[in-house]
């Protein structure tokens, strides 16, 4: 990642002259090395406004545009003559014939054809029975009947259908969903978190039963005990429909319906109401990147061309991921895309979204290589202007619709303006994800011995970020588990985890080490890494091992795609130290609220000592990675004299530490030349440690 601009404003005369800008240039204000780059800000900015000025003259609007899932795929209206009924609408261009069949009409491929419209839609209208009875009754089956654009015929799944089914054969169909008793929400969506602590949660995987469970089960067991916790944010995976369960829901197939493998909508509904009965926000974590290549139930070649929705030849899809990839200068993508985040705002009343695949929409090469990110690579060619283009309105749609939408961005460029408003030349996201983070844990856990670990590439890391654009910080999410990896509890301590995790049994060095780094790599990597944190279901409490999807090389085993809840509850093992220190980290943050405060100021960097202390959201936080030393009366500098008291002990026994250190006692400072800012508190700093202090009283 790029290093970014400083951490404060050197030249306030030259960067204020920028803040009143109104032609996207007003980003040059936070970063004086973007000025060179100031006529592609202004062309990028143009872009977008005039698009919004076409949607203006052609569509109604930006808004009306986003609510395009109201006019296509299955509604509810009236026909040409005022009659009740169904109308189906589409867009496939390249379609020479386009026909409904299903459950309605017995499965009648030629009985209901659709109408061919301008640029290349395609409608049919069913009217209700005279005595009222829809034609096409809810949960019935319904698919298309299209000749393609060689001439000939196969079925497709169709595109804005918002349910589909696997029923005995590996493809899935389409359902028709209507319910007559439509969902009533008890809940009204929670206020905007100022410091967002996010739980990344997978429904399917989230039983210890070796299973796939359900949106029901979840509701009733996991957001209880993540609202205990005291995480504010539910970040929820493989939502929308994939066929292959395997793919982490990263490989979507129908972009309007909810997984049919967990339950209903209605089911979903539930819970996320429950989830804003507890006061947490819901995000969603959105796949717009790119689609699955499946044909027959999924959107790829849907009219039979190679480039509907997406990019024709080699460019529309990706060499890694096996997948499509959209145009998103193409008007009916745009549609298709902006509506679909409208539809999960509404519909599901998401709070938000996780965008996946930033990165990879960002640039032309998607991040494939080595590629050296720089401002002339931000600014020059790599960069695809209608991806860019997509993302920014994407981002005014959320935020107009739902003021206080959270959106996060999976970007690792360090992308200029990325977190920015949209009307200072950004592109509007609220958070990126700050992926430098785990890179640096999973680096160090599998190359470097903790001796050689440098206590100054573990700060720079953490804290290097754009200035004003905020991250989401965090050790590890799902990725770092997948197979191929594991869980950093399982870095630390592999397979001693299978026998010396019980309390009867000695506390051996490997599990000792383990359990302190664990403690102390999630506290430094929330507190000095971002303006949010987030956490990959069971791994606050050192979940072991990694993650596994059934699938034929593991012989379609689930013991590896569930969650061994047993393990914290279990008042015999060690687990429940691990568990009870996230609860007191996230207590802290809930409490002092250094999320969101600016970036922590780092008053020490030893490298001898393996010692980190900075100050942040008016807390003193010192960390001693030493693996053998401890350190007696170690003066750490601190900015403000006072008496200080202990707030936070990584050691203590509650902890599964070895409490070592008098948390009730108080430190008083004393002046001292040998340090920056004059003072220092002496303090007890143990080996493979980390405490957090507030000043009591300023003296």
């Amino acid at each position: 990642m790029a290093t970014a601009c400083s951490n404060n404003n050197n030249n306030n005369n030259d960067n204020n002259k920028w803040a009143g800008a109104t032609d996207g240039t007003a980003l040059i204000r936070w970063d004086e090395w973007l000025a060179p780059y100031a006529q592609t800000l202004r062309a990028r900015y143009a872009r977008v406004q005039e698009l919004k000025r076409i949607l203006d003259k052609s569509e109604g609007g930006l808004v009306k545009f986003a609510h395009s899932y109201e006019r296509f795929g299955f509604n509810r209206g009236q026909g040409p003559h005022g009659e009740p009924g169904l109308w189906y609408r589409d867009w496939a261009p390249g379609a020479r014939a386009v026909f409904l069949f299903g459950d309605f009409n017995r499965w009648n491929q030629q009985s209901h054809p659709l109408k061919r419209g301008d640029f290349g839609t395609w409608e049919a209208f069913l009217p209700d029975s005279p005595s009222g009875e829809p034609q096409v009754k809810h949960g019935s089956k319904i698919k298309l009947w299209v000749q393609l654009a060689s001439g000939a015929w196969d079925t497709r799944v169709p595109s804005w259908i918002r349910r589909v089914v696997q029923t005995g054969s590996p493809e899935f169909d389409g359902v028709y969903w209507d319910p007559p008793q439509k969902y009533e929400w008890k809940s009204s969506c929670p206020t905007t978190p100022s410091s967002l602590r996010i739980y990344e949660a997978h429904i399917g995987m989230s039983s210890d039963q070796p299973k796939v469970s359900t949106y029901k089960e979840f509701a009733d067991n996991v957001v209880p005990y993540v609202a205990d916790l005291g995480y504010n944010a539910i970040q929820l995976m493989a939502i929308m429909e994939h066929a292959y369960y395997s793919c982490f829901g990263y490989q979507v197939t129908s972009f309007y319906a909810v997984s049919s493998r967990y339950g209903t909508p209605e089911e979903l509904k539930a819970l996320i109401d429950v989830c804003h009965k507890h006061k947490i926000v819901v995000l969603l974590d959105i796949v717009h990147s790119h689609a699955s290549s499946n044909v027959k139930d999924g959107i790829s070649q849907y009219d039979g061309t190679d480039s509907h929705f997406f990019h024709g030849g080699n460019r529309g899809r990706h060499d890694i991921w096996d997948s499509r990839l959209f145009n998103y200068g193409n008007w009916e993508t745009m549609r298709f895309l902006l509506s679909n985040v409208t539809w999960y705002l509404e519909e599901y009343h998401f709070d938000g979204f996780r965008f996946d695949g930033v990165l990879s929409m960002l640039y032309h090469h998607h991040g494939i290589g080595d590629q050296s990110y720089s401002y002339d690579h931000y600014f020059g060619g790599a960069v695809d202007a209608d991806a860019l283009a997509f993302l920014t309105l994407a981002n005014e749609v959320i935020h107009t619709i739902k003021p206080g939408a959270i959106t996060i961005a999976e970007e690792v460029s360090g992308f200029p303006g990325l977190c920015r408003p949209v009307a200072e030349g950004g592109i509007g996201f609220d958070y990126r994800l700050q992926m430098a983070c785990p890179d640096l844990w999973v680096k160090l856990l599998r190359t470097t011995k903790d001796d050689d670990w440098r206590m100054g590439d573990i700060t720079f890391t953490l804290n290097n970020r754009r200035w004003m654009e905020r991250c989401i910080a965090y050790a590890e999410s799902h990725d770092q588990a997948l197979v191929g990896d594991k869980t950093i509890a399982f870095w630390l301590m592999d397979k001693e985890m299978y026998d010396w995790m019980s309390v009867t049994k000695p506390l051996t060095p490997i599990i000792a080490r383990g359990m302190a780094l664990h403690k102390m790599i999630r506290m430094i990597t929330m507190s000095l890494g971002g303006e949010g944190y987030l956490c990959f279901m069971g791994n606050e409490w050192g979940h072991p091992e990694w993650i596994d999807f059934p699938r034929p090389g593991n012989g379609n085993s689930y013991h590896h795609a569930r969650r061994r809840w047993d393990l914290p509850k279990d008042h015999l093992l060690r687990y429940q130290y691990l568990l009870a220190f996230d609860k007191a980290l996230l207590a802290l943050e809930d409490k002092y609220h250094f999320l969101q405060t600016p970036q922590a100021y780092i008053t020490l960097t030893h490298e001898s000592d393996k010692v980190i202390v900075f100050e942040r959201g008016g807390l003193l936080f010192a960390f001693n990675f030493n693996p053998t030393q401890s350190f007696p009366s170690y003066g750490i500098p601190v900015r403000q004299p006072g008496r200080y008291r202990v707030v936070l002990d990584s050691d203590a026994l509650e902890y599964g530490g070895h409490g070592r250190v008098d948390d009730n006692i108080t430190y008083s400072s004393y002046d001292c030349n040998a340090n920056a800012f004059g003072h220092a508190l002496p303090v007890y700093l143990p080996n493979r440690a980390a405490l957090v202090w507030r000043l009591e009283n300023q003296l």
